[in-house]
């Protein structure tokens, strides 16, 4: 009797104990999550209270003009739209192709393991080294020199990885069952892939989507080697393709760094956030869609 009086105690301590434990390392896990969701709005508040003030309508509308001592951004909006949707354009169906080749169609596995791990390592080579060999090989050796068309495949280039393996890793979450009880319908290989397996893995090709864009609007130090800081108003996108065209990151290093406009800079900064938001939205909303046709 005595000894299963101690047991109980020992386990009642063991298990008060657990329970501490538990709920400190859940404490702190609520806090950390706290502080990230705090550092972000404070980020994001900060960039809004400094940037939203400087915004107006010639300011968004306008181009800059240095003998007027007038600044606009808005060829610079329209050569990041173009940026993000020449890109885009290329980036996502060589990005999806491959990862259904890797995960669906090929049978060398060493060959599968070797792409995987240079697309991994591509994904962490630094941005300005991208920009100089898009500047020899782009601009340079195709002749396109400083335009949004090298600036764009040095683009692709880099979003490639990103878009590869997101896809692949969510066409790897996709059960077995699906493929073998279409295959056993008598559906074929490509059909069961394109009626089952993709529509399975839209939140990949989304994700990986909106990681790219993330990483078009950002960029700026590949863009200055290779697009250049172009700021006259092209409206014919076929046009802008071969000019000169500074995106809104270059254009807000440009004015930050080489003018010390930090008001301009901030502002820019306000555009780029909304616009990535505006971004994002629209392709949960496409991807909402998507699967409720599908």
């Amino acid at each position: 009797m005595e000894n299963n009086t101690r047991t109980l105690s020992l386990d009642s301590r063991i298990s008060s104990g657990r329970r501490a434990r538990d709920g400190i390392l859940r404490a702190l896990i609520y806090l950390s999550a706290l502080i990230a969701i705090l550092l972000l709005a404070g980020l994001i508040g900060y960039i809004f209270y400094r940037g939203l003030p400087n915004l107006s309508w010639e300011f968004l509308t306008t181009q800059r003009k240095v003998l007027e001592d007038k600044i606009g951004i808005f060829p610079n909006i329209l050569f990041t739209l173009y940026m993000i949707i020449t890109a885009l354009v290329i980036a996502l169906p060589i990005g999806i192709g491959a990862a259904i080749y890797l995960n669906e169609y090929a049978a060398n596995k060493r060959l599968v393991r070797f792409i995987e791990f240079s697309t991994e390592t591509l994904t962490g080579i630094p941005s300005i080294i991208y920009g100089l060999v898009g500047m020899l090989f782009f601009s340079q050796k195709l002749g396109l020199k400083s335009s949004v068309l090298a600036g764009s495949l040095t683009l692709v280039v880099m979003i490639l990885p990103s878009i590869i393996r997101t896809t692949q890793e969510s066409l790897k979450t996709t059960p077995q069952s699906y493929r073998d009880g279409a295959l056993a319908l008598g559906a074929t290989k490509w059909y069961s892939i394109r009626t089952i397996v993709l529509p399975c893995t839209i939140d990949g090709i989304v994700s990986g989507a909106i990681l790219a864009v993330g990483r078009i609007v950002g960029e700026s130090a590949a863009l200055l080697f290779t697009a250049g800081a172009g700021y006259v108003l092209v409206t014919n996108y076929f046009k802008a393709l071969s000019t000169s065209g500074g995106t809104l990151s270059v254009m807000l290093y440009v004015y930050t760094m080489e003018s010390g406009e930090f008001d301009v800079g901030f502002a820019i900064a306000a555009i780029l956030l909304i616009l990535v938001l505006i971004i994002n939205f629209s392709a949960k909303a496409a991807k909402k869609r998507l699967k409720k046709n599908g």
